[in-house]
């Protein structure tokens, strides 16, 4: 398969649990970084403020906090009608809504010429070249794939949205051609298949050559036509099932009605809001139907709302088991018995179904007596409450009881929740590049934009140079609210890091000298390579650079004074985006397929959710924290009375995970071709046999809900896998930040060179192997998956 099922669009399971109940605010599901369940406030933030130096960072911060400096440091974007338009991203080809149409064209056209090189090679010179070509048709395709999918998103303009929605469709149409051309496959497999060309391949391209061979292989190449023809029309079906369960899922009752006097506990202003009539209706899927669980007293009334939230209506379940059996015959014909083991053979560090159980098992296993403990908290609060001795916890006890304890320690706390004074989005930005300039040696440097060069007025461009390689990518910063745009964190790979051949560069030059139609006039040759955006001289070769765009929702401060303000949240959302980011930047790979976050699936999340353990250290935020009137740093103690809150009951959130990610298993395995086939009662079994909490009564069906079974079938666990992983990086690699290990360039260097310059390029076990130091990793087997599970309760990085 030419573009492998990689989006240019990065949205990480943890973006996807985000919610946005209001205006640029972010509801948290899960905790945090996980760790112990109390945060040590012994440590007393340092102030690292750098010393003076070329590169003064006190203009990233006014870029974001200022919009009057903003404005005067972007006056040419605001002087269109007296300037060219370089284009969006500065793509020479994306200047109006018809380039995106040529771009698409004259990418087809230059791809179709690859293809007929591929399709004639014979010589041995012609095979050692296939994995670079077939690399390079990919990037094609993907140069107007992954834009094209970012702007029918996120631009505001209509008529940019519909252009680049259809160049997405004939590239992709283009696309679907190319993965049925057979002769693309057998090419390959005859370079695979010839020992010489193995032997001159590095051990990047061979890599590529292997995860190209078997994505031909799961797009059922190797069949006979009728079998493709049923594989494509069992995609197709899989497809629209899967868009109906996670768009029109409903609950089975749509409303809950009470007498008013039912909901004493809940915020009384919520409840006026529903009330008509001395009667409460609430949508049984919103957000106040959700506080109510937390907060009602009368344990009836929560009874019913549970029921009524956690039931899916039938046709939820139906189109559910339909999808999940379309997929167990997908496998079936593409030679797997299972779905699971078709999804994790190659692109998972799992590889097999087996191994994820295995992982699985032994995070329940470790996972349990701490779920243990919480539930005993939970049965002394009832119990205090109702004045008597609790034995028994029922589900919709659960959120209630939680709800309660945390109150009593916020109430307990001596300092109110000022954090976001001292997270402006100025400050975290300039955070941002303090850390990485101390871990990395690359910076943040703000960079005017040309006129076209940005989809809005309020994106600000940063270029990232590195002390050593200079500019090295280009990130583009959409970071406040605005109506038309998606509330969901994202990070959006626009163009990948590739190397740039000569032989590239040549035949722009014969494009040229023919007068080719459609092609822009670039001032030169290597702007043409690379439609004119942004490429790099390292080492005597030409890169493409990586070119990263940044969305999220915060609110801007219009019409107030001063900047606009995080919540410690929020800051931990920029931080993990930004990790996504680093992925891609620190990326060393010359080929496209295994760039930057182009790597194992359970891997990709690994540095996002690391970002996470640096934001709550005390060095860091001694890096940036600080009271954006007063200059005051932040006193440590307000960030451990929050995370504390938050991490009160970890192990059962995780809990609840761990059954999810076993339930995707469960479901993705060869039982839905079973004909007695029941969603229902494996959620139900799982939840009895590894759950320490209450499960769920006979008569429900949550699952209806479950709608990242559709995106993230089989790999659900991947999420929990990395939270894992994360945590021992930060112990074993950065010390869980004592003595400042946290901000140590020696230990940024160490995970650079050992796992983020790789990419997807290098096994991602061996990786973790030589960042860790721990040759129990390097065969990535099932004891390897056993031991990563063990991990969730260790403290020790040595066991």
């Amino acid at each position: 398969m030419i573009k492998t099922a990689r989006s240019g669009l990065w949205t990480c399971s943890r973006c996807l649990r985000q919610a946005a109940p209001a205006r640029g605010s972010q509801r948290r599901l899960l905790s945090s970084a996980p760790g112990a369940a109390q945060v040590d406030s012994t440590h007393i933030p340092i102030d690292h403020t750098p010393p003076d130096s070329k590169h003064d960072d006190s203009l990233l911060r006014r870029i974001f906090d200022s919009p009057p400096t903003f404005k005067d440091f972007a006056k040419p974007l605001f002087k269109i009608g007296s300037r060219e338009n370089v284009g969006l991203f500065r793509n020479k080809y994306l200047t109006s809504p018809q380039g995106f149409l040529t771009f698409a064209d004259v990418t087809i056209k230059r791809a179709q010429k690859l293809v007929n090189k591929v399709l004639n090679a014979s010589t041995l010179e012609d095979y050692k070249a296939l994995v670079r070509d077939l690399d390079r048709l990919s990037d094609l395709l993907c140069r107007v794939l992954d834009v094209s999918d970012f702007v029918r998103v996120t631009h505001p303009d209509e008529k940019i949205q519909a252009a680049a929605s259809q160049a997405w469709s004939l590239v992709y149409q283009y696309m679907n051609q190319l993965n049925t051309t057979t002769g693309l496959s057998d090419q390959l497999g005859k370079a695979l298949d010839n020992p010489d060309v193995m032997a001159s391949w590095n051990e990047e391209e061979q890599t590529v050559a292997k995860l190209l061979q078997q994505d031909f292989m799961k797009s059922a190449i190797h069949l006979p036509k009728d079998s493709r023809d049923q594989f494509v029309d069992l995609s197709q079906q899989i497809s629209e099932l899967g868009s109906y369960f996670v768009q029109d899922m409903q609950p089975e009752q749509r409303f809950l009605e009470f007498p008013s006097s039912r909901f004493y506990g809940m915020n009384p202003q919520i409840a006026k809001r529903y009330t008509r009539g001395g009667v409460i209706r609430l949508p049984t899927m919103s957000p106040e139907a959700t506080v109510a669980l937390r907060t009602v007293h009368d344990e009836d009334t929560r009874k019913a709302i549970y029921y009524a939230t956690r039931t899916a209506s039938n046709r939820s379940i139906q189109i559910l088991e339909a999808m999940l059996r379309s997929r167990a015959e997908l496998a079936k014909l593409s030679g797997f018995e299972s779905y699971s083991q078709l999804a994790l053979h190659d692109k998972m560090m799992a590889k097999t179904p087996e191994s994820v159980h295995q992982f699985l098992l032994a995070l329940s296993k470790h996972n349990a007596p701490l779920v243990e403990e919480e539930v005993a908290a939970l049965l002394r609060e009832k119990g205090a409450k109702q004045q008597s001795t609790a034995t028994d916890l029922h589900p919709w006890d659960r959120d209630y009881y939680m709800e309660s304890i945390r109150s009593a320690m916020r109430s307990r706390r001596r300092n109110d929740d000022f954090l976001s004074a001292y997270f402006s989005l100025g400050t975290v930005m300039r955070g941002l590049s303090r850390l990485f300039t101390r871990l990395y040696g690359i910076r943040l440097v703000p960079r005017d934009t040309l006129p076209g060069e940005t989809w809005h007025s309020d994106v600000r461009r940063l270029d990232v140079i590195s002390d050593t390689d200079g500019h090295v990518a280009v990130l583009y910063c959409d970071l406040f609210y605005r109506e038309d745009k998606s509330p969901n964190p994202a990070h959006f790979t626009v163009r990948c890091s590739r190397e740039i051949s000569e032989a590239e560069i040549q035949e722009v030059a014969e494009q040229k000298a023919a007068g080719v139609e459609g092609v822009p006039d670039f001032e030169s040759l290597i702007d043409a390579a690379n439609d004119g955006m942004h490429v790099s001289h390292q080492s005597g070769s030409v890169k493409q650079l990586p070119t990263i765009a940044l969305v999220c929702d915060f609110e801007e401060n219009k019409g107030r004074n001063g900047p606009a303000l995080l919540d410690y949240y929020q800051m931990e959302t920029l931080f993990h985006e930004m990790g996504h980011a680093i992925h891609s930047i620190l990326a060393r790979t010359s080929l496209q397929n295994v760039a930057g976050t182009r790597c194992a699936t359970d891997f990709a999340e690994l540095p996002s959710t690391l970002m996470e353990h640096f934001c709550a250290d005390p060095s860091v935020l001694g890096l940036f924290a600080r009271h954006h009137i007063t200059d005051e740093p932040l006193p440590y103690e307000m960030v451990v009375d929050k995370l504390n809150v938050a991490r009160r009951f970890e192990a059962s959130d995780r809990e609840n995970q761990i059954i999810l990610a076993m339930l995707d298993q469960q479901y993705h395995s060869a039982l839905p071709s079973q004909g007695n086939f029941d969603s229902t009662e494996i959620y139900l079994g799982l939840q009895k046999r590894f759950g320490k909490l209450p499960s769920d009564p006979r008569g429900t069906r949550w699952q209806g809900f479950f709608g990242h079974l559709f995106g993230y079938g089989s790999t659900y666990y991947s999420y929990l896998f990395d939270q894992v992983l994360s945590r021992r990086v930060w112990q074993v690699v950065f010390s869980a930040g004592q003595n400042g290990a946290a901000l140590d360039r020696e230990n940024g260097e160490r995970l650079k060179e050992n796992l983020l310059k790789w990419g997807g390029s290098r096994d991602p076990w061996r990786c973790l192997s030589d960042a860790l130091r721990d040759e129990r990793l390097v065969d990535g087997d099932e004891k390897a998956m056993r031991l990563v599970g063990s991990w969730v309760d260790k403290d020790n990085p040595h066991t």
